[in-house]
């Protein structure tokens, strides 16, 4: 099945960042539970920590922007999330390429 991926990258005050993951620990129930939404991860930066990545796998652009964002489980995970749009650098939806592969350390857990 092909997806679509969508990252989005945030700019988080170092003071916000346990309200602002606590809102996407909130907002991860409805991703979990819409049917567009393959999965998802949320990454912080080791290097800049007041930066995140969201990475959301969708079934397609379509679905996300049609049927999620006009669906049930919309409202409830936009509303977790409201207070940080502003802090949105990045939103975009990506295809994956066929250029990937397990690394050696994936076969040594």
């Amino acid at each position: 099945m092909a997806t679509t991926v969508e990252y989005i990258r945030y700019r988080i005050a170092l003071e916000d960042q346990n309200a602002f993951e606590d809102a996407y620990r909130t907002a991860a129930q409805s991703l979990a539970a819409a049917p567009e939404c393959v999965d998802y991860e949320l990454a912080r930066c080791e290097e800049e920590p007041e930066r995140y990545i969201l990475r959301i796998r969708w079934t397609s652009v379509r679905d996300h922007l049609e049927g999620f964002r006009r669906g049930e489980h919309f409202p409830g995970f936009f509303g977790a999330i409201r207070p940080y749009v502003t802090a949105i650098e990045e939103m975009q939806h990506y295809q994956v390429t066929d250029v990937v592969g397990p690394g050696k350390a994936a076969g040594a857990a």
